[in-house]
C-alpha cells in the first residue's frame, strides 16, 4: 500500500479571493505530491511500509527524521485541504461554540491566540487548536510537527510555511491567518474533529 495524493475537495480557484489558483496549484499539486513521492520513497522495504500514515508519524517522531518530515507533513495537508471549503460560514456550530467560548472566554480571544501562535511561530511550521486533556488549546508547531506526537489531537491547523501565502500576501502572515479563520475555515469539519477527539 503505497501513500497517494489526496484530490482537493474543492477546485483550485474555489478560494479565492483569500486562497489563490496559483497557491493551491504550487501548494497542492506541488509541494504536497513532493512529501508524498519522497514517502513513498523512503518507507519502501521498511517497517514503515504498509503502515498508516498516523503510525508512521507517530512511530518515526525521533526515530527517522527524514520519514518523520515527510510523512508529518502529507498527513497536516491532507487535513489543511479539507479543514477549508469555499464560501465558509464565520459562525462556529453550537458545540464547538460553546468549548471554544469555555476554554478561552470568547471566539475573539481564540482567535488572538490562534495568530499569535502563527505570526510567532519562527520560520516555518504550523499553528493549530487542539484538544488535550478534554480541553481545546492553542499550539504551534516548527516545520512539519503535528500536537499528535505530544499527546494532543488536532482538530484545526494552518500552514504558516511561507509557500502558503507568500503568492497571495507577501509577508504579512498575519493577514494570512486572519484570512484562513475568517473566510475560510470548514468549521463544520472541526466540529466533527473536536466530537471524535473529546
Amino acid at each position: 500500500m503505497s501513500f497517494t495524493l489526496p484530490d482537493l475537495p474543492y477546485a483550485h480557484d474555489a478560494l479565492a479571493p483569500y486562497m489563490s489558483k496559483e497557491t493551491l496549484e504550487y501548494h497542492h499539486d506541488k509541494h504536497h505530491a513532493a512529501y508524498v513521492n519522497a514517502l513513498n520513497a523512503l518507507v519502501k522495504g521498511t517497517k514503515w511500509e504498509g503502515m498508516s500514515l498516523e503510525d508512521v508519524v507517530i512511530g518515526s517522531f525521533g526515530e527517522d527524521v527524514a520519514v518523520f518530515n515527510n510523512a508529518s507533513q502529507d498527513l497536516n495537508h491532507t487535513y489543511f485541504w479539507r479543514w477549508m471549503k469555499p464560501h465558509a460560514r464565520a459562525a462556529l456550530p453550537g458545540r464547538l461554540e460553546k468549548q471554544v467560548k469555555a476554554d478561552f472566554g470568547s471566539i475573539e480571544k481564540m482567535k488572538e491566540e490562534f495568530i499569535a501562535a502563527g505570526v510567532g511561530q519562527f520560520g516555518s511550521g504550523w499553528c493549530w487548536l487542539a484538544v488535550q486533556n478534554g480541553k481545546i488549546i492553542v499550539t504551534r508547531t516548527p516545520n512539519g510537527e503535528n500536537p499528535l506526537v505530544y499527546g494532543a489531537t488536532p482538530i484545526l491547523g494552518c500552514d504558516v510555511w511561507e509557500h502558503a501565502y507568500y503568492i497571495d500576501y507577501r509577508n504579512r502572515r498575519s493577514d494570512y491567518i486572519k484570512a484562513f479563520l475568517d473566510y475560510l475555515v470548514n468549521w463544520e469539519y472541526v466540529e466533527d474533529l473536536f466530537k471524535q477527539a473529546a
